[in-house]
């Protein structure tokens, strides 16, 4: 599935990949053994969060920065880019339940 910014990937083997959209390189790239890794990484962030915050989790460089896109691009992530310098975004303080898009 593409978005603005990012796609995400559903790999046969059960990972995801999050990747900018249109990049050729690995370095643009971002493979989680399954969705529920992201899943668990997005609920660990603080109700605002920036790139800094992303890289804690042990992301480096231009890949923090996609990552923040990506949480605030895809339906299954409740929250939305409140500022570009720095990069931040905000959950919803409503957390609902939002269905997964099917492939």
């Amino acid at each position: 599935m593409e978005f603005f910014r990012t796609a995400g990937e559903y790999r046969e083997d059960g990972s995801y990949v999050v990747a900018r959209r249109s990049a050729n390189s690995a370095g643009h790239s971002k493979v989680f053994e399954r969705f529920a890794e992201l899943e668990e990484l997005y609920e660990r962030l603080p109700t605002e969060f920036t790139a800094d915050d992303v890289g804690r989790t042990g992301l480096t460089g231009g890949r923090r920065h996609m990552l923040v896109r990506h949480l605030a691009e895809h339906p299954a992530f409740d929250c939305e880019l409140v500022s570009r310098q720095p990069l931040t975004a905000r959950k919803s303080e409503v957390r609902t339940e939002r269905p997964m898009p099917a492939d």
